[in-house]
């Protein structure tokens, strides 16, 4: 990458710096450490650095042009802009601060990958898979008349039938999932339900009239769950490590509301990953 970028900076003067002027637009220079932080931002590959290269280079010319016009009608001093540069600057230094304190941060030992592992076999060597059936179609229209026909209905199709008959639009759709994608809530009453058992998962306006159609064994080896549970470990270590720092600071700070309505003097709680946010959620419209 920084030869690339080299070679671009090297025109006319080979003792030039990595961090020499590639470009001056209104007076305005682009250098080739800004060339290369583009670069990295958009992960160019070996192959693909000349091209690249140069269409990035392109990009912050026409960036340049639009500052230097700002700057001439005085957009950079309108308040809203002046905030929102505000708070951008805001974001990164803190998130850079935080990263330096969690950065360090070991990798998850071989030991703690396996521990992980034998505590959640359904996950893992007792994963099971659910192949189901659905309907979707909209909330409003799950009413009580719907509710007694699945009561009685001995398949998705016979429910279909009906929607049919009533002019009621829906779509058809299959899908599979494991215990692993799906909330511990859910999975439980779906391994509890026999195959063809029909039951419904309503999310906002939108509702999935699912069957069972199939619950097969889906295990997976610890060799082959090695990696994603220790990326898992590493983020949940990362975010216990921030949470804690988080509470450090606010221990050994004095933090006073001085507008009661809009905010409280305890510290907000974190909050763990969902297994499935839609899922989650689909376990209080399980019925």
């Amino acid at each position: 990458m920084l030869v690339a970028v080299a070679g671009l900076a090297g025109c006319g003067n080979k003792d030039k710096k990595a961090g020499q002027a590639l470009v001056s637009v209104g007076g305005e220079e682009i250098t080739a450490m800004q060339l290369n932080e583009e670069m990295q931002r958009a992960n160019v590959q070996p192959s693909q650095q000349a091209q690249a290269s140069k269409q990035l280079l392109e990009a912050l010319v026409d960036r340049q042009l639009l500052l230097n016009e700002a700057a001439r009608d005085k957009t950079d001093r309108d308040p809203k802009v002046v905030q929102a540069i505000e708070r951008a600057k805001a974001l990164i230094i803190a998130q850079a601060y935080m990263q330096k304190r969690v950065g360090s941060i070991g990798k998850p030992s071989k030991a703690e990958v396996e521990d992980y592992f034998q505590k959640h076999p359904e996950f893992f060597s007792q994963r099971k898979q659910f192949d189901m059936r659905q309907l979707v179609l909209e909330s409003k229209d799950v009413d009580a008349p719907l509710q007694k026909v699945m009561d009685v209905a001995k398949s998705l199709d016979d429910v279909a039938a009906w929607l049919d008959d009533k002019h009621v639009h829906y779509a058809r759709s299959q899908l599979s999932r494991t215990t692993a994608d799906l909330a511990p809530e859910l999975s439980a009453k779906l391994l509890a339900m026999p195959k063809g058992q029909l039951f419904i998962i309503k999310e906002g306006e939108r509702s999935m009239l699912i069957s069972i159609a199939d619950i097969k064994p889906a295990e997976v080896s610890l060799e082959t769950a090695a990696p994603q549970i220790e990326q898992y470990l590493a983020n949940t270590k990362s975010k216990e490590a921030a949470t804690t720092e988080l509470a450090r600071l606010r221990a050994a700070s004095k933090i006073e509301y001085l507008n009661k309505t809009v905010g409280e003097s305890k510290p907000v709680a974190a909050v763990a990953p969902p297994a499935s946010d839609a899922n989650a959620r689909g376990v209080a419209g399980l019925k």
